[in-house]
This record gives C-alpha cells, structure tokens and sequence, in this order.
C-alpha cells in the first residue's frame, strides 16, 4: 500500500492484508532466491539492475504467487515449470 504524502513520498511499505500469510509467504520467497532456479534468476536480475534487496524479494514474492496460481489453474505439479524461462 502506498502512503505518499510528507516525508513518505516515493517509499512504500507493506502492510495489511493476513499477516502470517505474508510472513509465510517471505520465507518461502527467500528460500526460493536460493535454491528455485527461475525465481534466484529473477531474483539475481533485479539485484544487477540496482534494485534495493527487500524491493526484489518483494518482487520475488509476486512472482512466485502467480506462478503458483498459475500452477492451480492448470492443474500441475512444480516440474512442469522447468519450461519456463529464465
């Protein structure tokens, strides 16, 4: 959510929606910088084009969450996305 007014213009934060949803969702975010091939890629791009780190995972975290609803409306399993690029 955005909140630009006063010193806190250009900043965002997270906030709101199911807290330990996203507290699960972070963690499972950052393993996958490290050990998912497609999401450490993108992860690994945005940190070379100078993004801020915390910006990048968040980044990294909406990937993976429309790759896995992606997943669900398809009906298949994790090695299938092998196929997608990097």
């Amino acid at each position: 959510m955005n909140r630009d007014s006063g010193r806190f213009q250009g900043r965002r934060s997270i906030f709101g929606g199911r807290a330990y949803l996203r507290s699960v969702l972070y963690m499972a975010t950052l393993i996958a910088t490290r050990h998912n091939p497609i999401i450490e890629a993108f992860y690994q791009r945005l940190l070379n084009a100078g993004k801020c780190k915390k910006v990048a995972l968040t980044a990294c975290m909406r990937k993976l969450v429309t790759i896995l609803n992606a997943m669900v409306r398809d009906q298949c399993t994790w090695e299938a996305q092998k196929a997608l690029p990097k």
